[in-house]
């Protein structure tokens, strides 16, 4: 009898500086954040983490995650796609992707978009400001 796929929740999203594990198990997540200021453009950031929860899904998926220039459509960056399998309702899945050097051309909105089997979930922005001396 074949199972059936359940398509699993996006649980959360985190954009942050620095992602550590500690010794039971729990994740610590620095330095969230939703904007990024720099002197002059263009601006290369030295890294940034994007963690991901999915849940309440069965089945073997791919996730991808891309950063998107709103004014362009560029894709700055993109991850692998990612497999993971969950096997029952109750499992679930953390993905931590780590970008280094991303080169952010010009200031503006950005989209951090994730994708589940290559259709997107949820797209969130990235401000991106001009600091002023």
């Amino acid at each position: 009898m074949a199972t059936i796929d359940i398509k699993p929740t996006l649980q959360f999203s985190i954009l942050c500086d620095d992602i550590r594990r500690e010794d039971n198990g729990k994740f610590m997540f620095l330095g969230l954040f939703e904007t990024i200021g720099g002197l002059r453009f263009p601006l290369k950031h030295p890294k940034l983490y994007i963690a991901d929860r999915w849940c309440k899904g069965v089945g073997d998926f791919t996730e991808k995650i891309r950063v998107i220039q709103e004014e362009t459509g560029a894709t700055l960056i993109q991850s692998k796609e990612n497999s993971f399998e969950l096997k029952s309702i109750d499992h679930y899945h953390t993905s931590i992707n780590r970008f280094d050097g991303i080169v952010f051309p010009d200031a503006g909105k950005y989209f951090v978009e994730i994708l589940l089997n290559g259709d997107l979930v949820i797209a969130y922005p990235i401000i991106l400001t001009v600091l002023k001396n």
